[in-house]
Formats: C-alpha cells, structure tokens, sequence
C-alpha cells in the first residue's frame, strides 16, 4: 500500500510526487506514456520558461483563468519559491523580458531531469506506459486507483495531474476528467485558449495577406457596442487560415468569451498599428511623408511605413490608386487610410480546435477545491495540481508557475 498515488507524469504531477514523498513516505507516480516530463521538454521552444520573477499581483493578472485562486498557494510555495527550488537542484537560472526565467543553459532537459533525480533521490516508484483507467471508490471513499488490466492499487492519497487536452501527443487527453467526474466533481466547459484564431474575411480566403508579420501593434477583441474587452500590444501574424502570434494567442481565450456573451459565432477584432501614436500625430507623420515626395506615386512616398504588403492592401480598402502621387490624393481617402490604421476592424469566427492550443480552458471547478491545500471538498484524500484545474494563464511561463505551485501543494498535504 502506498502513501499517495500521482496520476500523471507532467510538470504538476512530477513536483506532487516529489513533494508527496518527502519524510521518506512511498509514493507511486503513474503515466501513461513512456517517458516523464514530455510537456515540460517542449515548453518554451524546449528551452522551458519555468517561471516569472515578478510580484504575485503581477503574476496572477496573466492567469486570467481563476488566477486569484493561486494566492492562498503562494503563501506555501510561490514564484520565488521555484526559483530558489530550481537553484538549490543545481539548474542555474536566468532572467528574460518580463521577469521571464529560464535556465542558463537553455535546455528544458535539464529541468526535466533535474526533477528525475529528485523522484530517485526519494525513492519515487515510477510506473510509465501505465494506463489508469478509473479511481479505486468503496462506499464512496477513494481507496486508489484501477489500471487498464484491472488489477487495484492501494493508497492513503490520490492526486491527479494529468494535464488538460491540450498538446495531445504529450498524453494530455483529458483522462483527468474522467476520474473527476467519477468522484462527484464538475467539470465547467473546456475550450481552447492560447489558440491561433480563425477567420472567412475575404483578405484571409485570397491568401494576400498569409505569412506578414505585424510587429508590435494592438490588437483587440471587440464587445457587441464596439468597445475592447481585452487588448494586447505584441506581435501577431496573418495566416492562411486567420491570424496567429503571441496577441492573436493571448486574444484567443476572450474571443470564445465574446461569442458566448454576444450569443453569435461572428465576432469583431481590431488592429492599431500605431497604438503609441494619436490619430493627430499619425496623420502629421503620413502627410509629412507624402508632402516630402509628392510627385511620387502614393505607394512610393509611404514606403516603410508599414510592411508593403499591408500597406498596399489599406491603400486599396480606402479606395487609393497605388499609383496616384500626393498632389491627386482626396482629404477623405487620406483620412480612411489613417482610421484603417488605427481602427482595421474585421470578423471572426473562432479558433482552432483545443487539441492544436497550447492550454486548455475550463476544467475541475474550483468551486469544489479547497485553495490552500487544492484538496476536494468532496473527498478528504482527493487532491487536484496543474491544467486539470479550471485555471489557466498566459503563454510565458504563467501555466507551468501555477502547475508547479499546485503540484508542489498538493504534494505536501500527502505526506
């Protein structure tokens, strides 16, 4: 009979198990596939961006899904925690933009096995290519787990770490749900988020726009009345399919929000290319350029102004020959090629589906967890950690904080 039970091989369910086995108590970590920390080896470019060195506020204003119910956790094991963490393994760590942490060598194989060596060091039994195929309940207690030949284990504790279904290949396949579900829990909606977005706009059907890229700029998701519901000044690129890059990801999330809330498929997004610039201030910019080569054709005098491709496009959408030189150019032509600018407002229809997003959304309600010890509220020896709970951050190392922090939590009520 073991102490505790991990379900689960991921960044959450690795530091459950190694935090569940301090005090010399036996654990057994299960995954279903043939190696640990898959998830993890591929995380940021596979170079792991393991945390942010930021303040807590900080931190949870990027894990807009139930962040605030990380902060009980914090007092226990936070951020700063992580990195001492990594550190007194051995991983040397250095800092990026944002408070962005990865390890000096750039290697996610080295977090990964510095955690491996940790689950030896404290005698972690380890069981991959191992399938659990439901929780072991009598008289409505958790008394283990069943595995996929029927053969029972016992344990004092089960934690479940078994990721969203996100990134599949990885063994994220929702099978966490499962088990919820089969101990009384709610599972609220799933949906992709960190997600390339898609579109039917005929400029994404014709393919003219597919592959530029648009550097820093705003982009916005858009409420029935017109205003933002949320807005991210990063990069973002168009695609065959609609748009893509770290804003249209991060935007993915609230475009799903925005067709529940607006009850239609069809929402509104908006492009600023110039959201450090006033509509007054651009149009003396773009005058200046056109004055100061007016014999020039149009697409000549604005030349760097933005990519061509784009540039060529806006001046069409207002009704601009490309070849017409500034001394031709109508007042009200000008003004709509500076609101395309400012104001480059087309529709979508959704995203991609959760199996190609980088995190899923939605999952066990925490509602039903217990915030300092992520423990059920429905079973005194059921504990919950990582994207499996309805919580769900940013790209950037938001995802891999909050599952690290409610793994190493959930580890420590077990021992």
């Amino acid at each position: 009979m073991y102490e505790t039970i991990v379900i689960g091989g991921g960044p959450s369910g690795l530091m459950a198990a190694i935090s569940a086995s301090e005090n010399n108590k036996k654990v057994l970590l299960i995954d279903k596939k043939d190696q640990l920390g898959r998830k993890l080896q591929i995380s940021g470019g596979g170079r792991c961006n393991v945390t942010n060195n930021v303040s807590h506020d900080e931190l949870i204003k990027h894990i807009p899904g139930n962040g605030k119910f990380l902060y009980s956790a914090f007092n226990t094991f936070d951020n700063y925690s992580i990195i001492r963490y990594f550190e007194n393994l051995g991983v040397a760590l250095k800092e990026e933009d944002h408070g962005r942490m990865f390890p000096k060598s750039n290697n996610a194989k080295d977090v990964v096995n510095a955690l491996k060596e940790q689950l030896i060091k404290n005698q972690v039994e380890v069981k991959t290519t191992t399938k659990v195929t439901s929780l072991w309940i009598e008289d409505n207690t958790i008394k283990g787990v069943i595995l996929s030949e029927g053969v029972k284990i016992e344990a004092n504790h089960v934690i479940i770490a078994t990721g969203g279904k996100s990134v599949p290949h990885t063994g994220s396949t929702g099978d966490g749900y499962t088990f919820a579900t089969q101990a009384g829990h709610t599972i609220t909606e799933l949906f992709p988020t960190e997600v390339p977005i898609t579109s039917n706009e005929p400029f994404v059907k014709s393919k003219i726009l597919q592959g530029l890229s648009l550097q820093n700029i705003a982009l916005s998701v858009l409420r029935k009345n017109g205003k933002p519901s949320i807005t991210h000044q990063m990069d973002m690129l168009f695609t065959h399919f609609g748009i893509s890059g770290p804003a249209a990801l991060r935007c993915s999330q609230f475009v799903y929000h925005e067709q529940k809330r607006q009850k239609q498929k069809e929402i509104k997004m908006m492009i600023d290319v110039f959201p450090d610039l006033s509509v007054g201030q651009l149009t003396q910019r773009v005058q200046k350029m056109i004055n100061d080569a007016k014999d020039k054709a149009i697409k000549n005098s604005l030349k760097g102004l933005v990519h061509e491709r784009f540039l060529h496009f806006l001046l069409e959408q207002s009704n601009i020959n490309l070849e017409e030189n500034g001394h031709h150019l109508k007042k009200e032509a000008l003004d709509q090629f500076i609101h395309l600018l400012k104001h480059f407002t087309f529709t979508v229809n959704g995203t991609l589906s959760i199996e190609k997003a980088f995190v899923t959304g939605g999952g066990v309600s925490v509602k039903e967890i217990i915030p300092a010890t992520m423990g059920s509220k429905l079973h005194d020896n059921l504990f919950f950690c990582g994207e499996v709970l309805d919580i769900h951050g940013y790209t950037g190392g938001y995802n891999i904080t909050s599952a690290l922090v409610t793994g190493y939590v959930a580890g420590m009520q077990c021992r």
